[in-house]
This record gives structure tokens, C-alpha cells and sequence, in this order.
């Protein structure tokens, strides 16, 4: 793959790490870090209902989930780009081909061909 392509390819993926962070950062601030009475807003002495801590629970149990989820998408992101910086980028680390262009147009954070990746999905659905 040509210098050119890299540079696509880098700022494919420095975009997206960008826009990841702001959502990880969103989150931080929408509360992921607060107790249950600071979420509420409720500071008093007195127990909130349980129906209300059981929702406010699942909501934060979702933004938790979500986070981890984001964090990993993120770590995929900076590993594509370990790969842009040693020149490995767009090759298969499995069977050492060429990644397809189209494949890494839709996921430019890609470390397995298609075929390599057919192998492991069906790898996986065995167990």
C-alpha cells in the first residue's frame, strides 16, 4: 500500500477516534462516575423507592456496558493505527494478504481478510 493510502486510511481512523472520545467523554460527564442520590439529585437521608434505584441501576449497568464497548472500539482504532506506523496496515494478520479496499473502506480498523474472518466466525460458532 502506497504513502498516500496510509494518509487516507490515518485520517479515516484519527476522525473516528476523535468523535469516539467526545461520546467517551459525553458519557463521563452525563454521570457514569456519580452514585445513585447524585444522579437523582437527591441528597436527603431518605432512601429513594426501590422501582427508582432498580431503573436508575439498569441505566447505569447500559452507560457502563456501553463505555467498555466504546473502549474496546477504541483500542481497535489505535491498534490499526500501531499498524499504519510499522507499515503493516492492510495486510491480513492471519494469512499476510491484502486486505480488500472495499473491506477497509467499511472498516478501516480491519485486522483479518474476509476469508480470515469467515474462518473465525465460523470458528466460534462451533462452540
Amino acid at each position: 500500500m502506497d504513502k498516500t493510502q496510509l494518509n487516507h486510511y490515518k485520517k479515516i481512523i484519527l476522525q473516528k477516534r476523535r468523535e469516539l472520545v467526545e461520546q467517551l467523554d459525553k458519557l463521563k460527564e452525563s454521570g457514569l462516575n456519580s452514585s445513585v442520590s447524585d444522579s437523582s439529585g437527591d441528597h436527603s437521608t431518605y432512601s429513594l423507592h426501590m422501582a427508582d434505584q432498580g431503573t436508575d441501576t439498569m441505566e447505569r449497568e447500559k452507560q457502563y456496558m456501553f463505555a467498555s464497548r466504546e473502549q474496546n472500539y477504541l483500542y481497535h482504532l489505535d491498534m490499526a493505527l500501531e499498524r499504519i506506523e510499522k507499515g503493516e496496515f492492510g495486510k491480513c494478520i492471519s494469512c499476510g494478504e491484502e486486505i480488500g479496499r472495499d473491506r477497509l473502506e467499511a472498516v478501516p480498523h480491519v485486522r483479518l481478510c474476509i476469508n480470515c474472518k469467515a474462518k473465525e466466525e465460523l470458528t466460534k460458532s462451533k462452540y
